[in-house]
């Protein structure tokens, strides 16, 4: 926050402005204490009041640490239920994709923390050694115009520093911000003392026992930082032909996605083409390699050629690895160059040449070369080989190329000596632990990911050519002048490691024997891979290697939960690191959250200026402010340009103000296993609303309990329940049971949209709605449902704490408290169970259900035919139910809202009849009735007529512009409105959203299950060879099942079947097919050739299994994800994706036949 100020007076009128903005929670810290809730809650919900003052409290109070569920009521000696934070870069701000994963994290945290368990959620950051090198210098570039050499190295690292402490805050302000219930008293920073006292720790451990070794082996290094990069920060970007990349130092774009063509010559003056994409990587060449069964050149296997410029032989050699089908079937080999290449030099002991230097210029005995950037150099030998007439020519060549995210500079693989990591011992138990069940990952799809990679895994490199980080605590040794040199140093390059300069050369002297006088130690230069320490972080921020008590109470985590996109470069890592230096498993479950994109499905980019900051969202933001905030970044020119420009296209009016509970509960209903999440703000700006729906559900609440109220046990209050309070309370406990299942099986999606049905459907729009008259009267009956209220309100206050923290604590502390409940706050109150509330009623629920679908009906038949109040006639002639729904009565007519309804078992005369259920149907009075029936007949066609003829008359002007003369023609004989008065379509108005503004995407949404059912109908009828079908449509969904029943005879209409209801409840003697999560498709047995259907049947679902083999043949080659292009790829996957759902489908229609016959 205590950036350097801006220079005019209205700028820094704006920075204060917005640092106030942004960080006023944090603010709240100066004024400790619990906030004020004594006066009346006001009358509309405001998310910057309610989420103001709390989190600085529950700091205070010590509700975030362990300690303060040591001694709980309601503990039962449960495990504590232990999470890192996975440590964002200390350079950075968080955004959505981060702010999943606080939601999910915290809401978990939450939920144990209320159930009663010890909970510790561990914050830190990570020093992000390359990210935070390269920031610091452009700032000193650009402030101070110096770069690091100029300032050297301590200095240089004095300055990081300095700037991590000024600027480094802002993450722990944002997590604040979205009320992480994280343990501040537990701070970690993986540049810190304690944490660099683990780190050389753990280096010199692993380079004792062998693990750590130094070596001369091929890396991914970036010209740009002079510098060792990982595989992370590597950007394989796809092309499919000739494309321009602009590349750091270099005026000109230069070109990739073209292969060339060239010649090597045999001594018998014929010649054997090549092809390569990177043709100035030949003069490191050292072999030519062919497939041993390719006839074209078998019989050149182990002759030789000769470098056309270089003084040198290379043979030809056979490989398996070589794709015939590649460019001419035959390959240039480049150990030096090329990771597969590299592979091959190993396996056929090729020399290694090297004719790469640091600096990305060409290092080779040819002067025409020697020097020249690398680049430049790919045109040198281009013309050489031209001169000798040995090039063939190019084409263009789909390809991947490696950029490094840090510096936009193209990856060169280098071969350097560098410190590497064994990987096969440690990775073969990773492996173990998961098959064996001892480490858990979910989505269970990442576990073949992770034993995939596990088994071909590589040496790791884990020593980077930077300033800022940890530097490695190894030592070369060599001897004084004077003394003759030991043979074992000079010969092996010795190293040591130490905790200091003394300790190694005590240990150096005890190596060669030899006194410490004699010998002269350096310290390698380089740092540790970032990832070396983050890969310790789970037992290094409990203090290891001492044996703290945080280590022994706190260790293993219970869980890590983060994105799968760093599966192998730090899950992976801290498994084997745990389980190495530990002896044990650093958690004991992995949960792996998806991605979040943009509404587009773009991948969250500066450049492209989708990258939302979560406090955006949370506050609201003006499309000025996005862009003046662009300001602050150390962003190119053009990378602002391109950021303003989606800015603009993305938010034109800015972004609404939505809170941060409503954005941490957005976040968790989206599907969060195995598919990305395209994130829409105007969907956070929904559940906005929903939280507006729960302050007015709390006020009117509040209100209705009186000053003295004090809740009654619950065992007092049921037994005079009425069967609504029943009803409520038994939705209560069957939402209290899926949430708490949905939370074991993090099954987020279950929890939200139970959590939303309960406030909304349930609580707000039935029960509120049936008992205000009752809670007008100031009786028992009065009494009885004010404290059933209270108790939906207090437990659903408590069902949303762990997603809504803000809201809930700011109600729940206005709330009246039961006698024997003491808890200060939200946090620590007891998570609602079924224990607490058994009141499940299956039976009553489908009464009510059926009471509430007879409310739908009268709803909608009310609303279609414009009548205000109908009067009506519920006949059933099952006296059970009969006995129900006349206690309903009173509640139906008072959510229906009609004149009046009555129960009977004898059909009225005069009225017109709607089935709505078997043994249940609604009679509605003749009187209007017959308005009805003339409103159908007069009023629904005039209707319909005139929505007809405002598509035709839009769609003609839609399709103007491309087709004049047919719009046109149609146009002149179209009746006009009276306000149209365009003599021709070339100068009518054309369409647009304030002309149309009716969008309405839950309709549509409902329409679309509707047409998803006709299709499957027509599906059914046409693969099972029935002309028209009879079916049933059994959906447990109130709501939806009411729109599906206005709908039925529009869907028996398009799909053409003999008949189609809508009921819920399961038929006899029918197929099922799933058409939705809440709806099925159930076709009569009668209908069906069973016999010749299942044969048929049969016959396409091996074809779909042969299909779905072959690709999966093709996927299980291996280096598929390195030699198969992204298109591909792609493709393979949509077909998988096609045939896997034609598998399924075939294999669900077989075996209901096969148990049908």
């Amino acid at each position: 926050m205590l950036r350097r100020l801006p220079k005019s007076a209205l700028q820094r009128v704006w920075f204060c402005k917005i640092c106030y903005k942004r960080y006023s929670s944090a603010f709240t810290t100066a004024f400790p204490g619990k906030k004020d809730t004594s006066g009346p809650l006001p009358k509309s919900y405001n998310p910057q009041f309610v989420e103001s003052v709390w989190y600085s409290w529950w700091e205070k109070s010590g509700f975030f640490r362990p300690e303060y569920n040591k001694n709980v009521k309601h503990r039962d000696g449960k495990e504590p239920f232990v999470v890192c934070l996975p440590p964002p870069n200390v350079t950075g701000s968080l955004h959505l994709g981060h702010t999943l994963m606080v939601a999910i994290q915290d809401s978990l945290i939450r939920w144990h923390r209320m159930n009663g368990r010890e909970t510790l959620w561990i914050p830190g950051s990570d020093h992000a050694g390359i990210a935070t090198q390269i920031v610091v210098e452009k700032k000193l570039q650009k402030e101070r115009q110096i770069d690091r050499h100029t300032l050297g190295r301590e200095q240089f690292v004095r300055e990081v520093h300095k700037w991590k402490e000024e600027c480094g805050n802002e993450i722990d302000q944002q997590l604040k911000r979205l009320g992480a219930s994280l343990d501040w008293s537990r701070p970690n920073f993986t540049m810190s003392e304690e944490f660099s006292r683990a780190v050389q720790e753990a280096f010199i451990s692993l380079h004792d026992d062998g693990t750590i070794y130094r070596g001369n082996r091929l890396i991914n290094w970036s010209c740009a930082l002079r510098s060792t990069i990982s595989d992370i920060e590597v950007d394989k970007q796809p092309i499919t032909g000739a494309t321009d990349f602009r590349v750091p130092g270099y005026e000109d774009p230069i070109q990739f996605g073209v292969l060339h063509y060239f010649s090597y010559p045999l001594d018998s003056g014929t010649e054997i083409p090549v092809a390569t994409t990177r043709i100035e990587t030949m003069l490191g060449d050292t072999a030519i390699a062919v497939h041993p069964d390719d006839v074209r050149y078998s019989h050149l296997i182990g002759r030789k050629v000769q470098h056309p410029f270089i003084d040198r032989m290379l043979p030809i050699i056979a490989s398996e690895t070589v794709d015939k089908d590649f460019g001419t079937g035959a390959v240039k080999v480049t150990p030096a160059h090329d990771f597969n290449d590299y592979d091959l030099g190993e396996r056929y002991s090729l020399d290694s040449v090297t004719i790469l230097g640091e600096d990305g210029t060409i290092d080779c005995p040819v002067p025409r070369f020697n020097g020249l950037r690398r680049f430049d150099a790919r045109l040198e030998v281009i013309d050489a080989l031209k001169e000798k007439g040995l090039y063939g020519g190019q084409k263009e060549h789909a390809m991947v190329v490696p950029v490094c995210s840090r510096s936009s500079d193209i990856v060169e693989p280098l071969l350097k000596e560098q410190w590497f990591a064994r990987c096969d011992n440690l990775a073969t138990q990773a492996i173990a632990a998961v098959e064996s069940g001892e480490l858990s990952i979910c989505p269970k799809m990442h576990c073949k990911t992770w034993q995939h990679w596990l088994l071909n895994i590589r040496d790791w490199c884990i020593s980077r050519q930077l300033w800022w980080g940890h530097r490695i605590p190894a030592y070369r040794v060599s001897f004084r002048n004077g003394h003759p040199k030991n043979q074992k140093a000079d010969s092996e390059n010795m190293w040591v490691s130490g905790r200091c300069y003394q300790e190694a050369l005590e240990k150096a002297a005890a190596q060669l024997n030899v006194n410490e006088e004699h010998l002269e130690l350096t310290q390698d230069d380089d740092v540790l891979d970032t990832w070396f320490s983050s890969a310790l972080f789970p037992f290094a921020v409990h203090g290891w290697p001492s044996q703290t008590d945080d280590l022994d109470r706190f260790y293993p985590s219970t869980l890590l939960e983060t994105g799968h996109d760093i599966i192998f470069f730090w899950v992976a890592r801290m498994v084997m690191m745990g389980q190495k230096l530990t002896g044990r498993l650093p958690f004991k479950e992995v949960y792996f959250h998806s991605m979040v994109r943009d509404a587009h499905g773009r991948k969250m980019s500066k450049s492209l200026g989708n990258v939302i900051d979560p406090v955006d969202v949370i506050q609201g933001a003006s499309l000025e402010d996005l862009h003046a905030r662009l300001e602050g970044n150390l962003l190119d020119p053009a990378e602002k340009e391109r950021s303003r420009r989606g800015q603009a296209a993305d938010y034109p009016r800015g972004i609404p103000e939505c809170g941060t509970d409503a954005l941490r509960f957005t976040l968790c209903t989206y599907k969060a296993q195995g598919e990305d999440v395209n994130l829409d703000v105007n969907t956070v700006q929904t559940y906005r609303f929903f939280c507006n729906k729960i302050w007015n559900a709390a006020l009117f609440t509040l209100n209705a309990l009186p000053d003295n109220f004090e809740p009654s046990p619950m065992s007092e209050t049921l037994a005079d329940c009425s069967i609504m309070d029943r009803w409520i309370l038994s939705r209560l406990s069957d939402t209290t049971s899926k949430i708490n299942s949905g939370f074991q099986g993090y099954d987020f999606p279950i929890i939200t949209s139970a959590i939303h049905k309960f406030w909304v459907q349930n609580l707000c729009d039935v029960y509120l709605e049936s008992i205000k008259l009752s809670l007008r009267a100031d009786d028992h009956r009065a009494v009885v449902s004010r404290n059933v209220l209270h108790t939906c309100v207090d437990a659903g206050l408590r069902l949303i704490g762990p997603f809504m923290p803000y809201l809930s604590e700011e109600i729940f502390q206005r709330l009246p408290r039961k006698p024997e409940r003491e808890d200060p706050s939200i946090c620590v109150a007891p998570y609602p169970t079924t224990g607490e509330f058994p009141m499940f009623d299956g039976s009553l629920e489908e009464r009510v259900a059926l009471s509430l679908d007879i409310v739908n009906r009268i709803r909608s038949i009310q609303k279609e035919f414009g009548i205000p109040k109908l009067s009506g006639h519920i006949v059933c002639n099952n006296d059970d139910l009969r006995g129900v729904l006349s206690q309903l009565c009173p509640t139906m007519v008072t959510l229906s809202r009609c004149r009046k309804l009555q129960m009977t078992n004898q059909e009225p005369d005069r009225c017109l009849a709607t089935t709505v259920a078997s043994n249940c149907a609604l009679f509605v009075e003749m009187e209007e009735s017959i308005k009805l029936s003339l409103r159908a007949d007069d009023h629904r066609a005039r209707v319909s007529r005139n929505v007809l003829h405002t598509c035709v008359d839009a769609g003609l002007r839609l399709i103007s512009p491309f087709m004049p003369y047919l719009s046109e023609e149609i146009f002149q004989r179209l009746p006009r409105r009276p306000e149209q008065e365009e003599p021709s379509i070339c100068v009518a108005p054309y369409p647009n959203t304030e002309e149309f503004s009716m969008f309405d995407s839950s309709l549509e949404e409902r329409v679309a299950l509707s047409l998803d059912i006709v299709n499957r109908i027509r599906s059914i009828q046409k693969e099972f060879g029935i002309q028209k079908l009879s079916g049933h449509i059994v959906c447990n969904n109130d709501d939806l099942r009411g729109v599906l029943s206005q709908l039925c005879p529009t869907m028996a209409t398009l799909s053409r079947c003999r008949k189609l209801q809508v009921t819920n409840q399961e038929p006899d003697r029918c197929l099922a097919t799933t058409v939705a999560s809440n709806c099925a498709l159930l076709v009569e047995m009668e209908d069906i050739d069973v016999p010749s259907v299942l044969e048929r049947l049969q016959a396409k679902l091996a074809k779909t299994s042969t299909g779905l083999k072959k690709i999966e043949a093709q996927r299980s080659i291996d280096s598929y994800e390195d030699k198969v292009p992204l298109n591909i790829r792609e493709k393979h996957d949509q077909q998988m994706e096609v045939l896997q759902a034609d598998s399924a489908r075939l294999g669900a229609a077989v075996a209901m036949l096969k148990t049908a016959r």
